[in-house]
């Protein structure tokens, strides 16, 4: 059943208007925003694709549509039927002329108006500051890095295998885990990364990813981190940490190159300076730890030689260059329990963090695994691990082990990062932080 009024063309998306002009269409959306003037009234119609200028001018419809295009109000739920005619000095480059408009529910005042607001009341109306141009904006573009990373595995002949949201033990570690009674087995864990799954998919298929929703309970308000957030990990059987790092310049640089081709608007929108992602095109440069610490102390950024690098640190380090930057071989202390030592350095693991520039901070994480039994189960003594949570993650290492390695990029900071925007926060429709779980 069709939700037109009587006697209304077939409904048209904004985003298609151009292949339409000439043509009588309908359009179903909401009022952006409208200004009258004498005997003109011009709607702003959004319909999710895109907004649109529509004009009603007095002589061309009755007097009681011209007064209900006057009157209504922001956000209003609205079908308008008219010709779509060019006009390059409004939005897309077309507008239509109104010929009729229906009001399908008017509400009272928008809350968000164009007016300025502060960030506590924006979240706390998240589910209607959705409705903004820049936010649309961003919500585009991150379907398009999903759709890209998606893309990219498919062509290269990746599986994509789900990996559980409950797990019975930690990856990375005990301090930032979501601990839950799970029924009578005891204690669960919302999971902080697919990896382990992954690595056991990668035994059965060669090569895998996973793709969804981590959580992380860091009691951490930057705007670089959300509890909660989405990760893609992809892992490879018999890669080394020249092929992981080799498949994260190549994946990193499909993914910016396929957004600027798909949302030029979008990034119009957010004002996002394109020419700086024009430059982000493999390879990308890499810098052992090391050099990354002596770059610290030659500008003179406080670093302690065995540490992790902070914001300051990799936006100092980020600075250096045009495009991301592969910084590989940090201190194996600071790294995840799993994480292979360097043959060469037994201080270091095989490890690469992905940092991109404009002081976005880490993009990727990843490295090559431990593929040795006897190491690895002196790993999970040495943290105090529980042997028995992870004795399906030892039969890897018992049957068939073989070097392998991956990594996990957070499609969050990547969507913060190509739409040039500082905080994380509005990356996701609907973001979970230490403080804020509502709406």
């Amino acid at each position: 059943m069709s939700v037109l009024p009587e006697g209304f063309p077939p409904a048209a998306r904004i985003k298609d208007l151009k292949a339409r002009v000439g043509q009588e269409v309908s359009l179903q959306g909401w009022l952006y925003n409208m200004r009258s003037k004498g005997k003109l009234a011009f709607l702003l119609v959004r319909d999710g694709s895109g907004i649109c200028q529509c004009v009603a001018f007095s002589g061309d419809v009755p007097p009681e549509v011209f007064e209900r295009a006057k009157s209504l109000t922001q956000e209003t739920a609205l079908v308008l039927r008219g010709a779509a005619r060019a006009d390059e000095r409004a939005p897309g480059g077309v507008e239509i002329g109104i010929k009729d408009l229906r009001v399908v529910q008017q509400g009272p005042e928008f809350p968000i108006g164009p007016k300025e607001h502060g960030p506590d009341f924006l979240l706390g109306n998240r589910h209607l500051w959705l409705r903004s141009r820049k936010q649309a904006a961003i919500a585009r573009v991150r379907h398009q890095v999903k759709r890209a990373i998606q893309d990219f595995f498919d062509e290269d002949g990746f599986v994509q295998v789900d990996a559980p949201i409950f797990t019975p033990s930690a990856c990375e570690g005990t301090t930032n885990l979501f601990e839950l009674d799970y029924f009578d087995e005891g204690k669960a864990y919302l999971t902080q990364s697919g990896q382990l799954y992954m690595e056991a998919a990668a035994m059965a298929l060669g090569r895998v990813y996973c793709f969804g929703p981590t959580f992380r309970a860091e009691r951490s308000k930057t705007r670089r981190h959300l509890t909660e957030f989405w990760m893609v990990e992809p892992e490879v059987a018999y890669l080394d940490l020249d092929g992981i790092m080799a498949l994260a310049e190549r994946f990193v640089g499909r993914i910016v190159a396929q957004c600027l081709d798909r949302c030029r608007e979008d990034f119009k929108e957010l004002e996002r300076d394109t020419s700086k992602l024009e430059k982000v095109v493999p390879p990308f440069p890499r810098v052992s730890y090391d050099d990354a610490a002596a770059i610290l102390k030659r500008k003179g950024v406080e670093f302690t030689w065995g540490d992790d690098f902070g914001a300051p640190q990799e936006t100092a380090i980020s600075e250096e260059f045009d495009r991301p930057v592969m910084v590989h071989r940090y201190p194996a202390d600071v790294k995840a329990f799993y994480m292979k030592r360097d043959p060469a350095d037994p201080r270091l693991a095989l490890c690469v963090d992905v940092i991109a520039p404009e002081g976005c901070g880490e993009i990727i994480g990843g490295g090559q695994r431990a593929d040795d039994l006897a190491y690895l189960e002196g790993q999970i003594a040495k943290h105090n691990l529980p042997k028995a949570a992870f004795e399906w993650y030892l039969d890897l290492r018992r049957y068939g082990s073989v070097p392998h390695g991956g990594f996990g990029l957070g499609l969050e900071r990547t969507t913060a990062w190509l739409c040039g925007i500082e905080h994380i926060r509005e990356t996701i429709a609907f973001p979970r932080m230490l403080y804020r779980i509502y709406p």
